[in-house]
């Protein structure tokens, strides 16, 4: 049985439709997924993200169990900093991707909603030995992201300090409608804007506030358009358990001098062969979508697979990242996709496809 998030009532009644996506009965779209793309590039959009998971880790060695747990250091966060972080095994192949918040005397993990379970299941197993305690949030909490250029101008009139001041990557307690919220400078667009956590039961008069001050509601299909333009890996997509960071292109989310974390070892060896494999973004000469799978042809010959594949609505064409040899990687390289058993010419362009412009 799927769940559903509290705003689930929200969606259905204003004719989302909605998919099964990591266990959770979702919008994938309202109007359009063009529309609402071009929403959050052009003004701002609204997207419930309440199926991520979020974990508390708490207790006085809180932090040398998440050192254990994470590739990148968390020594030097900062307070309210928000960090990038790979969760991976033994043998540094990725379990997951996740954000950790450095809060007032403890951590935040926000995990990819299909892997909620098993990083809950992997931060137990790996509990013994620390004074430390994991507890899922997921179900006691709702979260809301607001994207897009004119983001932060119109979510100050909700939030309090203005979220404007908070530098990017960074966190803090705020008043959002009176009430007390985590408001997070990130997001999953390339596009400036805030997430924010709060208790259920807070969620539905804050999404309908937003969406009464211009906000467009998104679903899935936009938060997947946008995230794939601004080259932002996704779980079962370009990372999984098949795949380890250094050939991801994740190598500075990963640093071997903090000390022990679990798969360094493993890394470490990977580590020589680090370029050898290569994530790039393709842009497809004609219209047709290459999909997860299709293969990268290059002389004749087959060497690279796509991990993801989309319309872009930004550019006007269709685009892909994927997975090449290092000597096929450079921009401007031309080679085929292989779209159920036709070819498609194709270039190998520079992540990202698209950079929002800097204030």
């Amino acid at each position: 049985m799927t769940l559903q998030t509290a705003l689930h009532p929200w969606h259905a009644s204003h004719r989302a439709r909605l998919i099964d996506f990591g266990g959770w009965d979702m919008p994938v779209l309202y109007s359009s997924i063009v529309d609402e793309h071009n929403a959050v590039r052009n003004s701002f959009g609204l997207f419930d993200v309440s199926h991520m998971g979020r974990i508390e880790v708490t207790g006085p060695q809180a932090l040398p169990f998440l050192q254990l747990i994470c590739s990148n250091n968390l020594a030097t966060l900062k307070p309210g900093q928000v960090r990038y972080n790979l969760v991976c095994r033994e043998d540094g192949n990725i379990l997951d991707d996740i954000l950790v918040y450095r809060l007032n005397g403890h951590y935040l993990l926000v995990v990819n909603a299909s892997n909620r379970e098993k990083i809950f299941s992997w931060l137990l197993k790996h509990l013994a030995g620390f004074e430390a305690r994991v507890e899922d949030k997921t179900l006691a909490t709702s979260m809301i992201a607001v994207q897009g250029p004119k983001a932060l101008a119109i979510a100050k009139e909700l939030v309090s300090p203005d979220p404007s001041l908070l530098n990017n990557y960074f966190c803090a307690m705020s008043k959002v409608m009176g009430k007390e919220a985590l408001v997070s400078r990130t997001g999953y667009t390339g596009e400036d804007g805030i997430e924010i956590i709060v208790p259920v039961g807070e969620e539905v008069p804050l999404w309908e506030a937003l969406a009464g001050l211009g906000a467009t509601a998104c679903g899935l299909g936009a938060r997947d358009t946008l995230r794939l333009e601004a080259a932002m890996p996704l779980y079962g997509h370009e990372i999984s358990e098949e795949v380890n960071p250094l050939e991801a292109g994740l190598a500075w989310a990963v640093k071997f001098d903090k000390g022990n974390f679990l798969g360094r070892e493993a890394l470490w060896e990977k580590n020589a062969k680090a370029g050898e494999i290569k994530r790039v973004g393709l842009v497809l000469e004609g219209k047709r979508i290459p999909r997860e799978g299709c293969g990268v042809l290059g002389e004749g010959q087959g060497f690279g697979r796509v991990t993801s594949g989309t319309f872009s609505p930004t550019l006007g064409k269709a685009i892909a990242m994927a997975y090449v040899p290092a000597t096929w990687s450079q921009p401007g390289t031309e080679v085929d996709v292989d779209i159920r058993g036709k070819r498609e010419r194709a270039q190998v362009a520079a992540l990202p496809f698209y950079k929002r412009a800097r204030a």
